[in-house]
């Protein structure tokens, strides 16, 4: 079978940030684990943020992460290119600028190494796209193919993002539409649309340099994150409870990719989604006199491979932020706001 042919997403069992553990179970393992006190870490896992910051001089410290999974497209180029923008989004959502990067390669040993190649090629154009240089990396058999980085960056450690700082009365923007979950397991069933594939792929593709940038010269964006693998519930639900504060999130005006309601009635919809669910649904609750659509419901929890940015930013400047995203092509959204009283999201 040749690089033209091949479909990488049949060779794996669950493709993209869909192939990650169960977040509760995650959490379950992580509540074990001792604390650490180093003084210089400035953000560790214990809050779930997205990547580690650890100061290295008053001025400078570094933002570390590392990301892999599966594939979830079957084009190789474009996979590798989408295993590089999820990577490097969780140090665009801490306010930081990527510098390094190690790529982790997981690979058949008797498989196509022209396949591995235009993985790494399609990687590797975002990372230079990004000004990240990848410096070196690690390879491990493997039945599954699985790519991804291990990323550094570098920010101000008084200009981190985290996703503990949201206030009560801040405006919710996303700058991503959701669906990239549904959308590929749709494609790994072959039940996907090429119009659906094409607008998620181009998604998944698409940095979050831009954005973050901009966010960075904005004032008053108080907490930020950004949405992949535990959806925007799951996400959400680590920002309301770290930042001690409840979310009120407006469904229809959360952008969604073409085809994402479509695939949920074609029945695609990722076990990681379910594990999502799972793990988010108990802080989550529908507002009083309102109703959902059970479809939208659904797609709030979808797992995101390469996904927006959350921004909780301050009432008043929450317009002037939008427009600087849309001016530059950002898709942005406000999708809703962010309330005190009992943590948690209510659905409207």
């Amino acid at each position: 079978m040749s690089v033209s042919t091949i479909r990488l997403t049949q060779q794996v069992k669950a493709g993209g940030c869909a192939s990650k553990l169960a977040p509760g179970s995650l959490r379950a393992v992580l509540d074990k684990l001792p604390a650490q006190t180093n003084a210089d870490l400035l953000v560790g896992f214990d809050t779930s943020d997205d990547a580690g910051v650890y100061r290295i001089s008053p001025d400078t410290a570094l933002v570390q992460t590392v990301d892999f999974f599966t594939p979830m497209v079957d084009d190789p180029f474009t996979y590798g290119q989408i295993a590089a923008a999820n990577a490097l989004s969780d140090v665009y959502a801490m306010g930081g600028k990527p510098l390094t990067a190690l790529a982790v390669v997981c690979f058949p040993q008797d498989g196509d190494m022209e396949v591995l190649g235009r993985i790494m090629l399609g990687g590797l154009a975002k990372m230079s796209e990004a000004g990240c240089t990848v410096v070196g990396g690690h390879t491990v058999r493997d039945t599954e193919i699985k790519f991804g980085y291990a990323v550094t960056g570098l920010v101000h450690p008084e200009r981190i993002f985290t996703n503990t700082g949201a206030r009560a009365g801040d405006i919710l923007i996303l700058t991503k539409p959701v669906g990239t979950g549904v959308i590929t397991t749709a494609l790994k069933q072959g039940k996907a649309l090429p119009a659906w594939i094409e607008a998620a792929a181009q998604s998944m593709t698409t940095l979050n340099k831009t954005a973050a940038a901009i966010v960075a010269d904005h004032q008053g964006v108080h907490a930020m994150t950004d949405v992949t693998g535990f959806g925007l519930m799951g996400h959400g639900r680590e920002l309301a409870m770290g930042s001690g504060v409840a979310l009120e999130i407006e469904t229809e005006r959360v952008p969604k990719l073409d085809g994402a309601l479509g695939s949920i009635a074609l029945g695609a919809v990722p076990a990681g989604l379910l594990a999502n669910r799972a793990y988010a649904e108990c802080v989550v609750s529908i507002g009083d006199g309102h109703s959902v659509n059970e479809a939208v419901e659904t797609l709030m929890y979808d797992p995101q491979t390469s996904g927006g940015l959350l921004i909780s930013v301050a009432p008043e400047t929450a317009q002037s932020l939008l427009a600087s995203l849309r001016h530059a092509d950002v898709g942005a959204e406000a999708i809703g706001r962010v309330l005190s009283g009992k943590t948690g999201i209510t659905l409207i």
